[in-house]
């Protein structure tokens, strides 16, 4: 190059050569990443995706909140003591013959409730509708003399309404009042109405027809159920002041000083919609990942965006925003088309943002009610729809939980380019663990070997995308802890990505990374 000899042809030439430095400067990063892109990371769990038990004080306000949305519900009749039905797991009639131990043969193919098993719908604090095993919406036959009770109708509507009326001595009995004002009565076994009278005042003694014990089975606490718990106006304030308060730039600055370079932060597919997006979630979110991107480059942190939750709910519970724990994200394309939309909006958005790292395009699909062949031909859109907005984000495909493994990702994760393969492991889930050698012989022998397993030299990276330093251990001490933190670390390591710890805050301390480090039970 001629270097001119005028002053603004100099300039002019120096800035060309520092441009050609800092483009040669960036070549070199990007390979330098390419090389060893391995991140320590920890997600932001319970922010921008609601999850109760990290933070179960989000749900204090919520009037009535014994019966949230997705609360699973059985009723005993006391008169002939067996509980309410939804024959044939619903489409017909309702009855009241069965056992306290229901068959193995009353549970439909593909269902995870009992046939006796109704997940509630909240209308408002007062008013409820019924869901049954397969999907039917409990209410009033239209025909005939229009009190029997059915379990027919897939879009509820008034005649599907009802209000749980409990004894004020004793909440477990109820009696369940119908949308023409009647009670529902157990008439025999084979028939249950809704045409019983009585005053609310009337003793509530085991002959009385209307008369049922309710038992709690589940309980979901996710952000459906904060949200419509709350009511629009409540939620409004109460999710903002949660989003401003949990997380805070702060954490970002502990983050970076604690040996961890990225969060991975969940996200849920109603923020590609703030500030309006369909009730009951209420807007505001968004200008908070804006925040936590501001934050990441201010202190030089990578972030992972995690779709945690899908339109339909990929899996069912509370942490996909299922709103009575039915997985129905793929039932239709129309909930896939959305969620590619919601792909490409997020990263269209922070595409230009040094902070951006990965795209994870869905948490923790449902083997158990997801075809694989459903999930994969969504993961090859969803990098498509990675790649219209950034050549070089890092596009991460969660393991189906409950498939045999990880491995049948490689496949449609290797013919794709800067590809992922992110699998979870809690160790406490796997109940015959209860000694310390046995947790960690299953972190050095089966975890080690199933990494190994995974790193393919032609083949995509491996994250280990949630972990936590929690098992089914009772009494362990502190130093048993620490013992059990460095075994995970040292064979998470070997993820050719890295690993991302399950959470940094939370209400349970071993789940809490903050708590972890401040404490000495996790040394990075």
């Amino acid at each position: 190059m001629t270097i001119p000899t005028d002053n603004s042809g100099k300039q002019e030439a120096m800035e060309v050569i520092s441009n050609e430095i800092q483009s040669i400067r960036g070549h070199a990063d990007q390979e330098m990443e390419n090389r060893n892109p391995k991140i320590r990371a920890v997600n932001l769990g319970g922010w921008l995706v609601t999850e109760g038990w990290i933070e179960p004080s989000l749900f204090d306000a919520i009037p009535n909140k014994d019966f949230l949305d997705g609360t699973r519900l059985q009723f005993k009749s006391t008169m002939v003591g067996k509980y309410l039905c939804a024959e044939s797991g619903g489409g017909s009639r309702v009855v009241a013959n069965s056992m306290e131990n229901p068959l193995v043969a009353k549970r439909p193919a593909g269902s995870s409730d009992h046939w006796e098993t109704f997940r509630l719908w909240r209308i408002n604090e007062r008013l409820f509708h019924f869901r049954v095993a397969n999907k039917q919406f409990v209410g009033l036959d239209s025909g005939g003399d229009g009190v029997d009770l059915v379990a027919t109708c897939h879009s509820p509507g008034a005649s599907e309404t009802f209000e749980i009326v409990r004894n004020p001595g004793d909440p477990s009995r109820v009696r369940i009042k119908a949308s023409n004002g009647s009670f529902l009565r157990v008439r025999t076994e084979e028939r249950v109405t809704a045409d019983y009278q009585c005053d609310q005042s009337d003793v509530w003694n085991d002959e009385d027809p209307s008369l049922f014990v309710m038992s709690f089975t589940k309980r979901i606490e996710g952000e459906f159920q904060v949200t419509n718990g709350l009511g629009p106006q409540k939620a409004h304030k109460v999710m903002r002041e949660h989003w401003r308060t949990f997380i805070v730039e702060d954490d970002f600055k502990f983050v970076a000083e604690n040996g961890l370079d990225a969060v991975r932060i969940p996200v849920g597919w109603w923020i590609a919609s703030d500030p309006n997006p369909p009730p009951p979630y209420v807007g505001g979110s968004l200008a908070f990942l804006d925040s936590a991107f501001s934050w990441a480059e201010k202190y030089g942190l990578k972030v992972i965006i995690d779709l945690h939750a899908a339109p339909g709910s990929q899996n069912g519970w509370e942490h996909s925003s299922s709103r009575d724990g039915f997985q129905e994200w793929g039932d239709t394309d129309d909930t896939i088309q959305q969620t590619l939309h919601v792909i490409e909006f997020l990263t269209s958005r922070y595409t230009k943002s040094p902070s951006l790292y990965a795209v994870d395009l869905l948490n923790e699909p449902l083997a158990e009610t997801l075809p694989l062949e459903t999930v994969t031909n969504y993961y090859r859109a969803g990098h498509n729809a990675v790649r219209k907005h950034s050549p070089t984000a890092y596009v991460i495909m969660s393991r189906a939980f409950g498939a045999s493994g990880p491995e049948l990702l490689l496949p449609v994760a290797s013919g794709l380019d800067r590809t992922v393969v992110d699998n979870h492991y809690y160790t406490m889930f796997r109940t015959r663990f209860d000694t310390i050698q046995d947790n960690l012989n299953f972190i050095y022998k089966d975890t080690s070997a199933q990494l190994d397993r995974l790193a393919r030299s032609d083949g995509p990276l491996t994250f280990v995308g949630e972990w936590v330093v929690e098992w089914a251990v009772n009494g362990a001490t502190k130093e048993q802890y620490q013992k059990f933190a460095e075994a995970q670390l040292e064979v998470y390591g070997k993820a050719t990505f890295g690993w991302a710890y399950w959470t940094l805050k939370c209400a349970q301390d071993h789940w809490s990374l903050e708590w972890m480090i401040k404490n000495g039970y996790i040394k990075l």
